[in-house]
């Protein structure tokens, strides 16, 4: 049987949103000010590049773990272009994998992410069917 995913998204008034996650925990949802919120919570379209960073550095966590990897410090920066024309949806996705520390081994790490974004990020899975995506892992030897 699939596993399915909940939430509850309740509206706060104006343009804010309070939303529930499967963990317990809640985080708010605002537009900005140009566009009549408060700029108190995050955006929508951005949440969804917080996913795809999130799904996939869940799995080269796990992937270095598993490898017997150590890195100093790990993180992914995304850039994403929307369409012109509304709705405005993602057209282009470029995920840079950075990973700092002393004698990494670049092998094993660039297969860490290979196998996210080629065969275990689902939510990677999902930005192909509407979306160019484009990735580089990027070495910071100390």
């Amino acid at each position: 049987m699939a596993s399915t995913n909940q939430i509850s998204t309740r509206w706060l008034g104006d343009m804010a949103f309070e939303s529930t996650n499967p963990s317990g925990l809640t985080f708010r949802i605002d537009a900005s000010p140009q566009d009549g919120g408060a700029g108190a919570g995050l955006r929508p379209k951005a949440l969804m590049l917080s996913s795809l960073a999130g799904c996939s550095g869940l799995d080269v966590a796990s992937l270095m773990r598993k490898m017997k990897v150590e890195v100093r410090d790990f993180r992914i920066d995304i850039t994403a272009r929307l369409s012109e024309e509304h709705p405005q949806t993602y057209t282009d996705v470029s995920l840079e994998y950075h990973f700092y520390g002393p004698a990494m081994d670049h092998k094993k790490l660039e297969r860490a992410v290979q196998l996210s974004v080629e065969k275990y990020c689902g939510v990677i899975e999902m930005f192909r069917s509407f979306a160019h995506l484009e990735w580089a892992t990027i070495f910071h030897d100390e």
